[in-house]
């Protein structure tokens, strides 16, 4: 019993220890998003469903939880915004070609419409993020009307 309370108590030096540490934060500049905003112009309802659902993991700007605050929380979620911001990144979209602009709305809408995104582990905490059918809707008849001006472009 008493190995089983030093390997408690070291565990728990550990996890304090842990908490002086975290990895970077993803907090850039709002404006960051605006030449996306500019190009794409999302209607008001579905600007509000991106700002609300998308651009936490997909641009340089992350409004964190409280709960960021905690090893090893603060980890797994620094993964998801890397790993989503590698799919799709807003504050990015400056840079990207016109036929990359192209298809990143391709997946958006996909992702979208299969339900795929928002992240279930994102709806959970975030329940606002559960989107309706009417906004699915609303969401991928403005990807489709982007595409559509992409594909007029890229001719």
């Amino acid at each position: 019993m008493k190995t089983v309370k030093k390997i408690l108590v070291v565990l728990l030096v550990v996890f304090i220890i842990m908490q002086f540490f975290g990895p970077e934060r993803n907090e850039g500049d709002i404006t960051t998003i605006d030449a996306f905003i500019a190009e794409t112009n999302p209607p008001s309802d579905v600007k509000n469903i991106l700002e609300n659902t998308c651009f936490d993991c997909h641009s340089n700007v992350t409004k964190y939880p409280w709960y960021n605050k905690i090893t090893p929380v603060n980890y797994w979620l620094a993964d998801h915004v890397e790993d989503g911001k590698k799919h799709f990144n807003a504050s990015a979209w400056e840079s990207y070609s016109l036929k990359k602009k192209d298809h990143k709305m391709d997946e958006l809408i996909e992702e979208v419409e299969e339900k795929e995104m928002p992240l279930k582990s994102y709806t959970y905490i975030h329940g606002d993020a559960n989107l309706t059918d009417e906004q699915i809707t609303a969401v991928v008849t403005w990807g489709k009307e982007v595409r559509a001006k992409y594909s007029a472009d890229l001719k």
